[in-house]
């Protein structure tokens, strides 16, 4: 297959390190310093997503496009593939609700794989599995982070994706379902002071990971929490109030605070959904958990990240899906699809575990 990858950063790199093994990957990005680092293994090009004619071009070209974008050219992206004919897998963390485009995507026999990533992404799947699993589904809770093994102050946090999408988990209302009602709160007025979770302690916020689980799953309650080392938060939550986080502030806060956030330390991602039900008539609860560390080529989170795309990317070639924008907890939904993406990650030493007990 010929596969065009949009976006060389952390993540784009370790999905054309992924499928490059045994598929044809391009590459384009806007810069060109980005695309030294997979020139080895892939072609290459300078390719600015606003060129539209270009763009279209070059995805004509190929038989699946990846876009591994920032959130605010992810719709756009979506949008040119379906225009192209190109079945598209995203990742990219996006503001827009991409299920719009599904009529859209239908009619011209495209497919589209959205928020196909470490959360949301996989969050999703083992949401869709613990919802066809438990017949009654009560509540569903997703905690998960990518933080330093070693953090280092003031904010105790490492920076290794995307900085304005960071800050945008901040400032973006978080979306959860509060007694079957959809509800709208701020992400850093209900921070979780003492989380314990693999042996460790952490602080949380509620962030706006659920996105299409908030349509397709039927639960009473559900959000997520994103961690973060103790004392983060509290320093975050100050600079929202004082306005750095502001768009004609935004850029002069990056400059600044992206130098408290560059160190050398390893990080880790760590991710555990927890479904709570009634299923034949008894109580029920499933819990997923999901565990990465650093190598010494990739960072977890491009590894947690990257890889689940490409392993999605897999499936979609291997396994097929409808025409149409596909959410990813559809594919926790189905079985023998959920197990595929399962034992690909663990291929690639991504520990995951499931436990089923009775409450």
């Amino acid at each position: 297959m010929k596969i065009l990858v949009l976006g060389a950063g952390v993540v784009g790199e370790a999905i054309v390190h992924d499928l490059d093994q045994d598929h044809k990957v391009s590459v384009g990005d806007v810069d060109a310093a980005k695309l030294k680092k997979v020139k080895d293994y892939a072609k290459t090009f300078v390719l600015d997503i606003r060129n539209k004619d270009k763009v279209l071009s070059k995805m004509e070209e190929h038989d699946v496009v990846i876009g591994a974008l920032p959130g605010d050219l992810g719709f756009k992206t979506i949008k040119l593939a379906i225009e192209s004919g190109t079945d598209i897998v995203d990742v990219s963390f996006m503001p827009e609700d991409p299920l719009h485009l599904d009529e859209e995507a239908e009619k011209k026999g495209v497919t589209v794989l959205i928020d196909a990533g470490f959360g949301p992404g996989m969050s999703n799947v083992f949401a869709g599995r613990i919802a066809e699993e438990i017949g009654d589904l009560k509540s569903l809770k997703i905690w998960i982070g990518s933080l330093p093994q070693e953090p280092q102050p003031p904010l105790y946090y490492k920076l290794t994706w995307s900085p304005k999408d960071l800050i945008e988990e901040y400032t973006r209302p978080a979306r959860i379902i509060v007694d079957g009602e959809e509800m709208e709160i701020d992400p850093l007025n209900d921070i979780e002071k003492d989380i314990h979770l693999n042996d460790r302690r952490f602080e949380g916020f509620y962030s706006d990971g659920l996105r299409t689980l908030l349509d397709t799953i039927e639960v009473e309650n559900m959000d997520e929490i994103t961690l973060r080392w103790k004392g983060h938060l509290e320093k975050i939550k100050v600079l929202r109030e004082l306005d750095f986080f502001e768009e004609e502030n935004l850029d002069y806060t990056l400059e600044v605070i992206k130098n408290k956030m560059d160190y050398d330390s390893p990080d880790f991602s760590l991710m555990e959904v927890v479904g709570k039900g009634i299923d034949d008539e008894k109580e029920k609860m499933i819990r997923y958990q999901f565990y990465d560390e650093e190598t010494e080529n990739f960072s977890s989170i491009a590894r947690t990240t990257g890889f689940s795309t490409a392993v999605m990317t897999r499936l979609l070639i291997d396994k097929g899906l409808e025409d149409g924008v596909n959410p990813p907890e559809d594919l926790g939904r189905d079985e023998e699809l959920f197990d595929f993406l399962v034992e690909e990650l663990r291929k690639r030493n991504i520990q995951v575990e499931e436990k089923i007990s009775s409450i």
